[in-house]
């Protein structure tokens, strides 16, 4: 059975251009590299003022980010709801000097891979997720 099913919403932002279909099979195997399968995962676009309210509303923090997750996972079906300032991702970009697409993608597939267990909070985990990202955008290097 074809459990799958990933979508892409905005809020107070216009949607961004990329392929879809790509993104999703990408999206599978990474998961399938972690030993998930994908379930439902849903991301919200925005703009950094809903980041803002999403982020005091639910988590009780006063900052702006890239993104914030909220996991649904059961066993080894990865589920999520993640929203992604394209603000902050735009801003992101320009402060390390990289591409907007690439940072895009890295910001799509970080929520993923906060799915599937990994942190970036702790002591050395912010490497740990680092080299995560970095192999996954290796596998999708034809994109961007």
């Amino acid at each position: 059975m074809n459990r799958e099913r990933i979508t892409y919403t905005t809020e107070n932002v216009e949607m961004p251009a990329f392929d879809r279909e790509k993104a999703k099979s990408w999206l599978i195997s990474v998961a399938k590299a972690h030993g998930y399968d994908i379930g439902r995962l849903s991301y919200v676009f925005c703009d950094d003022e809903t980041i803002l309210r999403v982020n005091r509303e639910f988590l009780g923090h006063d900052y702006f980010t890239d993104i914030i997750t909220f996991d649904y996972t059961r066993g080894e079906v990865v589920s999520g709801d993640m929203y992604i300032s394209l603000d902050t991702v735009r801003t992101n970009a320009d402060m390390v000097g990289t591409t907007y697409c690439k940072e895009f993608y890295r910001v799509l597939v970080h929520g993923l891979l906060h799915l599937c267990g990994i942190n970036d909070k702790g002591p050395g985990e912010r490497e740990i997720m680092e080299k995560h990202e970095d192999e996954a955008l290796d596998l999708l290097k034809n994109l961007i």
